[in-house]
């Protein structure tokens, strides 16, 4: 539905985008990750017309993109761009009008998110009383309050306590199953990694991986065996074949068959000590994205 293709923007001599190339389907939940400054943001503001990138198109359904098209978007902007003081309910109501609803649907769909995101003591408090947090939620509700077809937030996670967190996730798998595609972008790995059905990974300014979790793990790490003994003599791990990645604990180890038979791996396991666990060890999202950025 969304297709960002050959993106690319440059800031005088300075390339920050480089042929960022990506698309997000119906029902679909994008990790977009990175370190700071690798371009996510700049990705996220050329698809909200923020910013014109140097080359490049983004599409939607096929077609360019028009300032009436990104008003059915919602997006959340990494800096917090709310009146500080204007109050919560106020606010969110306001914004949705600006997304073009009537005064009724947008008091409902208010209540309703004030509601889910916990803000109902604060709905008439200004903004600029609200901890970092629960202006975190604030900028989420407005992000929201229009059911967008397309949603676009950058580090929507941020600030957010433990029950923030479960609130939005629950929204966001919500409007996934209705068929909104969701582009978000997180440092929270373990989180990104729950909820997404693809991923993209941009390096200092390029997409080096791009598809669903499954793919983007084997196409950038190494297949690698896990192993555990009880009874194992010292020293063990190391008369195994392989490479040895890793030694957890003194009988738990982590090893790269680099072109080893694993039956070759499990013999010589066997012979060290009774094997309580053998089998292939499937990397996580941060361990793929530490070895991309490495």
């Amino acid at each position: 539905m969304i297709r960002v293709s050959g993106l690319s923007k440059r800031y005088g001599d300075r390339d920050v985008l480089t042929d960022v190339s990506f698309e997000v389907a119906e029902g679909e939940m994008f990790g977009f990750i990175g370190a700071n400054g690798a371009g996510k943001s700049t990705t996220m503001r050329a698809i909200m017309g923020v910013l014109a990138p140097t080359a490049g198109s983004i599409t939607w359904h096929g077609q360019p993109l028009t300032r009436e098209t990104r008003r059915r978007f919602g997006y959340m902007p990494e800096e917090r761009g709310l009146y500080q003081k204007m109050k919560v309910a106020e606010q969110i109501a306001y914004f949705g009008q600006v997304y073009g609803l009537d005064h009724p649907a947008a008091a409902r769909a208010t209540d309703e998110l004030i509601e889910r995101l916990d803000l109902t003591r604060h709905r008439d408090d200004e903004v600029q009383a609200l901890s970092l947090g629960n202006q975190q939620r604030a900028q989420l509700a407005v992000a929201l309050v229009h059911s967008p077809e397309l949603l676009v937030l950058d580090e929507p996670f941020s600030g957010l306590d433990p029950t923030g967190v479960d609130a939005l996730a629950e929204i966001l798998r919500e409007r996934q199953q209705r068929g909104t595609p969701v582009i978000f972008s997180s440092h929270q790995l373990e989180l990104v990694e729950r909820l997404i059905s693809s991923v993209g990974i941009i390096v200092q300014g390029r997409m080096v991986a791009v598809g669903t979790v499954d793919e983007v793990r084997q196409a950038r790490t190494e297949p690698r065996l896990r192993v555990s003994l009880s009874g194992a003599r010292p020293g063990w791990h190391t008369r195994l074949p392989g490479r040895v990645h890793s030694v957890q604990d003194p009988g738990t180890a982590v090893v790269a068959p680099d072109g080893v038979s694993r039956v070759d791996i499990l013999q010589a396991a066997m012979r060290e000590g009774t094997v309580d666990h053998f089998g292939w060890l499937e990397p996580s999202l941060a361990d793929v994205f530490r070895e991309v950025v490495a």
